[in-house]
């Protein structure tokens, strides 16, 4: 869940640099799209540690096998819709019916937002993702170790 939250960081960045309004409809669903990209993301990470823990391995040398083998999956997704949704946040398409490039058109007004959500949004949440999870989970895992301590469990 604290990738979600760190991924409105980068939605309201991305709206901040390219002056969009935050509309409710198509920016809250850019918002939900994201959020199950973003969670997929860190579960494949946090998975992947509980894997490597239960090998026997210790939390530090799991932690950082489990962002190395994962940082390529974790980038090719975040990269791959990044990519797709560029020329729906820049207003670009193609009129099949006319043979030209349209910019700027009506639809664009309506997903841009959107896809400026979820671009900027995965951007930001996808690097803080690496960094931040496996942070929090050594901390958790370093209280649990702390209470297990003192409570003689």
């Amino acid at each position: 869940m604290t990738s979600v939250l760190l991924s409105l960081i980068g939605v309201f960045l991305g709206l901040l640099i390219t002056g969009l309004p935050f509309g409710i409809l198509m920016t809250g669903i850019g918002v939900i799209s994201l959020a199950g990209v973003v969670v997929n993301n860190a579960i494949v990470l946090i998975d992947y540690i509980g894997q490597l823990r239960n090998r026997g391995l210790a939390i530090r040398e799991a932690l950082i096998r489990a962002c190395t083998v994962r940082f390529r999956p974790v980038m090719l997704t975040a990269i791959t819709t990044i990519l797709g949704l560029i020329p729906m946040a820049t207003g670009v398409s193609f009129d099949f019916i006319r043979l030209r490039w349209d910019i700027g058109g009506e639809s664009s007004q309506w997903w841009g937002p959107m896809a400026v959500a979820v671009i900027f949004g995965l951007a930001v949440a996808t690097v803080l993702t690496l960094g931040v999870v496996p942070t929090l989970y050594s901390l958790i895992e370093s209280w649990r170790t702390g209470f297990r301590r003192i409570h003689g469990r």
